[in-house]
C-alpha cells in the first residue's frame, strides 16, 4: 500500500489533484475554525448538550455549527437541495425531461445551486432566532440588533454557498467526490476528541478500562468490516449482447453484467427517518407522554420506530432512484438481453423481482447499522460523541467516501499501468 502512494505521487496530473483537495480541505477546517461576530460561544453549550437535532447537524458540520463559525451550516443546504430536486424529477415530467437532455446536468445543477442559496437563507434565519432565544448575542435591540442580524444571517449564508463552491472545485480540479469528501472530513475531526473522552470516562469510572477500550475498537472495527461489505455488496446480472457484422469486423456477441447494488438508498434512508424521528419532540407541551416515549435515543420505541422507517425509506428511495424500465429500454435499444428473459415487460419484471429481493436484506442491515449507536450506548456504556461513529450517518459517509475515493486514486494508476491499491483485484467488484 506504500508503494502504491508513492507511485501515485510519480503521476503529475494525480499528484496536482491530490494537493488541490488537499488545499480546499485545509481552507474548510479554517472557515470552520474563523467565528462569526457579536455571538457569546459560551452560551451555546446547553443548546448542544441532550443529542437533539442541533446536535446532529452540529456533528455533520465538524463542529462548526456548536461554534458558530463561518461554515457553521456545512453542505447541510446543499445536500437538503439535492434531495428535494431529486424527489421533484421524479414528479415533474418537465424536470425529468430537462434531466435527459445534452446540457441538462449542467442546468440541474444550477437549480440544485439556487434551492441550495434559498435554504441557507432560511437556515440562517432560523437559527440566528434560536441563538438570539439563548442570549448568546451581544445586541438585539436597535440599529445595533439590526446590523448583527444581518451580519450573522449573512455570514452563515455565505459560508454555505462558499462550501459548496469548494466541494464543487474538488470535483472538477481535485480528486472528485466533493460534498461527500467534505462531509467525511467534518466526522472525522470530531473522531480524536471523541475517542479521546471515552477513554478518559473509562479509566475513571471501570476497573477493566484497558480491556472495555480494547473491546470496543474491536468491536467498531468488524462494524466497519460489515459496513463495507453491504456498501460493497452487489447481484451482477448477466447481459448478453447480439452479433452484428459490419463489412469484415463483428461488434457485440460479448456477455457483461449489470451490476445491482444491495444498498442502493445508501444512507439517504437513515437521514430521512432520523429527520422525521425529531417530529414527536414538537409535541412535548401537547402530548408530553408521546414525546417522552421518543425523547430516549436508547429507548425501545425510538430505535424500533428508527428501524421500521429505515427499512420503509429504503425500498422508497430505491425504487426513485433504480429504474427497471429504463435499464431495459437501454439495453434493447443496444441488442441487449438477459439470457432467458424477453425483452419488454418480463425483463422489467425481472430486475424489478430482483431489486426487491435483494433490497430486503440491505433495508435489514441498514436498520441494524442505524440504531447501533443507541445499542452502544446501552449494552457497552459507550459516551455518546464515541457512540456516533459504530453506525448512522456518519459510519456509512466515512466507509462509501474511502472506498469512493480509493476508486479514484486507483483509477489513474491503472491508466497509467501501475498496481492499483490491491494487487489481489480492484476495489470493488473483484472478480
Amino acid at each position: 500500500m506504500f508503494q502504491t502512494f508513492r507511485n501515485a505521487w510519480k503521476i503529475p496530473e494525480l499528484k496536482n489533484r491530490l494537493l488541490f483537495t488537499l488545499a480546499i480541505l485545509v481552507v474548510y477546517r479554517l472557515g470552520s475554525a474563523i467565528p462569526v461576530p457579536f455571538i457569546t460561544g459560551s452560551a451555546l453549550n446547553q443548546m448542544f448538550s441532550n443529542g437533539n437535532m442541533l446536535s446532529y447537524l452540529d456533528m455533520m458540520s465538524g463542529g462548526a455549527l456548536s461554534r458558530c463559525t463561518l461554515f457553521a451550516l456545512g453542505v447541510t443546504p446543499y445536500i437538503n437541495a439535492s434531495i428535494i430536486v431529486q424527489l421533484l424529477t421524479v414528479a415533474i415530467p418537465a424536470l425529468e425531461n430537462m434531466a435527459k437532455e445534452a446540457d441538462g446536468q449542467q442546468k440541474m445543477q444550477q437549480i440544485t445551486r439556487y434551492v441550495g442559496g434559498v435554504i441557507a437563507l432560511v437556515m440562517s434565519l432560523g437559527y440566528y432566532f434560536v441563538i438570539r432565544n439563548m442570549g448568546a448575542l451581544k445586541y438585539t435591540s436597535g440599529a445595533a440588533g439590526i446590523f448583527t442580524a444581518v451580519v450573522i444571517i449573512a455570514t452563515f449564508t455565505a459560508g454555505a454557498q462558499l462550501i459548496t463552491w469548494c466541494g464543487e472545485q474538488i470535483d472538477d480540479k481535485g480528486i472528485g467526490n466533493g460534498i461527500s469528501l467534505i462531509i467525511m472530513i467534518g466526522i472525522v475531526a470530531r473522531l480524536p476528541h471523541a475517542l479521546l473522552a471515552e477513554v478518559n470516562a473509562r479509566f475513571q469510572t471501570s476497573d477493566g478500562s484497558a480491556i472495555m477500550i480494547i473491546l470496543e475498537l474491536v468491536l467498531l472495527a468488524l462494524v466497519f468490516m460489515a459496513t463495507i461489505a453491504l456498501v460493497q455488496a452487489v447481484r451482477k446480472v448477466p447481459v448478453q449482447y447480439a452479433k452484428r457484422i459490419i463489412g469484415n469486423k463483428q461488434y457485440g456477441g460479448v456477455r457483461q453484467y449489470i451490476p445491482l447494488k444491495m444498498n442502493a438508498a445508501n444512507v439517504m434512508p437513515i437521514i430521512f427517518a432520523q429527520a422525521l424521528m425529531f417530529i414527536p419532540m414538537l409535541f412535548t407541551k401537547i402530548a408530553p407522554g408521546f414525546a417522552g416515549a421518543f425523547a430516549d435515543m436508547t429507548g425501545f420505541w425510538y430505535n424500533f420506530t428508527l428501524a421500521v422507517l429505515v427499512i420503509a425509506f429504503t425500498y422508497f428511495y430505491t425504487a426513485i432512484i433504480v429504474n427497471p424500465q429504463m435499464m431495459a429500454d437501454d439495453m434493447k435499444r443496444n441488442g441487449g438481453f438477459i439470457p432467458g428473459v424477453k425483452p419488454g415487460k418480463q425483463t422489467v419484471n425481472y430486475i424489478d423481482t430482483i431489486m426487491t429481493r435483494i433490497t430486503l436484506p440491505g433495508s435489514f442491515f441498514l436498520a441494524i447499522v442505524a440504531i447501533l449507536p443507541a445499542l452502544a450506548m446501552k449494552f457497552l456504556n459507550v459516551q455518546q460523541a464515541f457512540a456516533y461513529f459504530y453506525g448512522g450517518t456518519s459510519l456509512l459517509i466515512m466507509v462509501g467516501v474511502i472506498l469512493d475515493t480509493l476508486k479514484q486514486i486507483e483509477s489513474h494508476l491503472l491508466m497509467r499501468h501501475y498496481d492499483g491499491l490491491m494487487k489481489t483485484g480492484r476495489i470493488q467488484g473483484r472478480h
